[in-house]
């Protein structure tokens, strides 16, 4: 059951009525009905899977919660016969007695994700290094929807536990609501436990201005998603589909495409959970921040995608920098290596594992993993060259012109655009090959003959998708400079301009045949 279907959206009226008219006390307990109602209509037999997640979860934070409150009972107890080593000693022995939950609730958790999902990549894998002819059988195995999301957001909810920042969570209904919250299913954000608990378990009162904000998102996204990914989708398909006919300057325009059919898919969805969250009174926050303004790609990355960047620096990044193995290869590092390199080494390796792992989140495939590896080349190589920008800008002195600032973002967007390529062909050699040709079969005839009407694109559709190019720009360009598009006090202008859009929607949505109405392209993630 996803967003576009008409079950989705009916499953989500129903349970949003009678929130606000039930009791209050009965909110959370509808939401969670409803998360596991919605993950049963997917497919029964997931309910095992996020269950199990779950409760691993759930008693291995309950354990290191009990182990807390011992070790402060018992030094609150003898404060007065206990010196500082002592007392150091026996929070050193507790947290070893939680690192051995935290280690079984992650096994459970990464493990379920691990095996589920990439079981028969490591088997193909295996498959091709064999030389005798034998090969294994892949294996027929669940891959349960939105594990990824799921497992991610349970992790951090552990962790954080493990580190002292999160009070265990006593009530396992509650708990089971912060894993199984059906809006975060389809495509996030991973959201953090403190970040979702205080609105997620409160009681709502029916406010116009949830509703309003809400109904806003939801139109918002759903004009982004029906409208622009739906119809462009098409023609991404035909054209990265036929690489024989499709070369060159073909390549440059299936590039562009899918960058705006992304960012229209990824950004209407999620566009769409916050606000289906805000109507029930529920905060998520946000995962974008205009990305597309980015003037680097270190700082979109910051901007794209938020919950899943912020969730590798917290949780490898960080943690890998820091661990003994790492600090011994440090101080080896600068001690053979010289200060310069040494205190990189740490860094690069650190990051090497972040891109690597955060390509293999994205799918079971050489081509995800590949497009990582491409991020973290670009990311380190350009902060290896700040010193020749510093010269350069230092001489030329155009960093603060505006022409300088708008050739930064589109050398961001053509760059990631490019690497992104890996995703549409999902296959590195060809990428590569269809890149190149970009560069050495360039063919400017396609924009006047006519070849861009025949891969699935008629006229009208092209002044559509230009329009709402517009629309979509101008919307995100006042936003950059207001922090809002339209003010909570104009409610005349916000109710007309939202009749406006859903009336877009209704008129211009891409519907039938050609069209995936139920999917996401984040939804393989």
């Amino acid at each position: 059951m996803i967003f576009t279907s008409a079950g989705f959206i009916a499953a989500v009226i129903i349970p949003a009525v009678l929130y606000y008219l039930l009791p209050k006390k009965a909110q959370w307990p509808l939401l969670l009905i409803a998360s596991i109602g919605f993950y049963f209509a997917a497919d029964k037999r997931y309910l095992i899977f996020i269950f199990v997640t779950f409760l691993a979860a759930y008693i291995c934070t309950i354990l290191m919660g009990r182990i807390d409150l011992k070790t402060k009972a018992y030094i609150d107890s003898n404060k007065d016969k206990i010196t500082k080593e002592q007392k150091k000693e026996v929070k050193g022995r507790a947290k070893t007695r939680k690192r051995i939950f935290l280690i079984i609730g992650l096994i459970i958790a990464l493990g379920i994700l691990c095996v589920t999902k990439y079981t028969n990549f490591v088997i193909d894998n295996i498959n091709l290094l064999l030389k005798d002819g034998s090969k294994i059988r892949e294996m027929n195995i669940i891959v349960p929807a939105a594990i990824s999301y799921y497992t991610f957001q349970t992790c951090s909810y552990v962790i954080d536990v493990y580190r002292g920042k999160t009070t265990p969570q006593k009530n396992p209904f509650k708990l089971m609501l912060f894993v199984s919250f059906f809006p975060l299913l389809v495509q996030g954000p991973i959201c953090r436990y403190d970040d979702l608990a205080p609105t997620l378990f409160g009681e709502h009162k029916l406010l116009e201005k949830n509703i309003s904000t809400g109904l806003t998102r939801i139109i918002w996204g759903y004009f982004k998603k029906v409208v622009v990914a739906n119809r462009i989708a098409p023609a991404v398909i035909a054209l990265t589909g036929d690489t024989d006919t499709y070369k060159g300057t073909f390549v440059f325009v299936a590039m562009l495409f899918y960058a705006f059919d992304l960012y229209c898919d990824f950004t209407g969805g999620i566009d769409i959970t916050i606000g289906i969250s805000k109507v029930l009174g529920v905060d998520v926050k946000e995962n974008f921040n205009l990305p597309y303004f980015s003037k680097n790609i270190k700082e979109y990355w910051n901007r794209w995608h938020i919950s899943m960047g912020t969730w590798f620096t917290d949780y490898i990044f960080y943690p890998v920098s820091v661990c003994t193995p790492m600090l011994k290869l440090s101080k080896w590092s600068r001690e053979h290596l010289g200060q310069k390199i040494g205190k990189r080494v740490t860094v690069y390796l650190a990051s090497l594992l972040v891109w690597f792992t955060t390509g293999l989140w994205h799918g079971p495939a050489w081509n995800f993993i590949v497009w990582g590896l491409m991020n973290y080349v670009v990311i380190m190589a350009s902060q290896e060259l700040e010193p020749l920008y510093a010269k350069f800008h230092g001489k030329f002195k155009v960093k603060d012109k505006p022409l300088y600032g708008i050739f930064e973002i589109v050398r961001t967007i053509l760059l990631m655009s490019m690497i992104r390529m890996f995703d549409c062909y999902r296959n590195v050699p060809l990428t590569f090959k269809m890149i190149g040709t970009m560069f050495t079969k360039v063919n400017l005839k396609i924009f006047s003959d006519g070849s861009l009407l025949g891969i699935g694109l008629t006229a009208a559709d092209y002044i559509v998708l230009a329009v709402s190019f517009v629309i979509i720009l101008t919307v995100s360009i006042i936003k950059n400079k207001r922090g809002h598009v339209i003010s909570d006090n104009a409610f005349t202008l916000r109710y007309s301009l939202l009749a406006l859009l859903l009336m877009g929607v209704i008129v211009f949505g891409a519907y039938g045949t050609g069209y995936d109405m139920t999917q996401f392209i984040y939804n393989q993630f």
